[in-house]
């Protein structure tokens, strides 16, 4: 399964490192979206909204989950950009419950799980 990290962070006190560093460690295919370009295990944090259809949108094909690791005013401007982005599914990480956003999601027949992206790995249960 695909992941992509929404709110990644090279800083290692964050949940978003640190699932990056299990999803990787586990072996999914896992790309990183944040504030800042820079590198984490390697690969590269992306930022903004790429263009879906144009060469910088390919890492982002195929995205299978989202896990969230933005607060709920922050998730606002990538919404949209989301929704284009079809994933199967969106996990709700603790604090960043989002009702308004999960309905939609819901809507667009997005599986939405509110949980911990860090207990699911660690259950077997991703």
């Amino acid at each position: 399964r695909k992941t992509l990290v929404l709110g990644a962070s090279p800083k290692p006190d964050r949940y978003a490192y640190k699932a990056a560093f299990r999803l990787l460690e586990e072996g999914h295919e896992t790309v990183l979206l944040g504030l800042r370009p820079e590198k984490l295990f390697g690969l590269d944090i992306h930022t903004g909204m790429p263009e879906l259809d144009a060469p910088e949108g390919e890492p982002f094909r195929d995205i299978d989950t989202v896990t969230l690791y933005l607060n709920p005013r922050r998730q606002e401007p990538y919404e949209d950009w989301l929704l284009r982005l079809k994933p199967k599914r969106v996990i709700f990480n603790p604090g960043t419950e989002n009702p308004r956003f999960a309905a939609r999601l819901r809507e667009a027949g997005v599986k939405v799980l509110p949980a911990c992206t860090l207990v699911m790995l660690s259950a077997g249960m991703y």
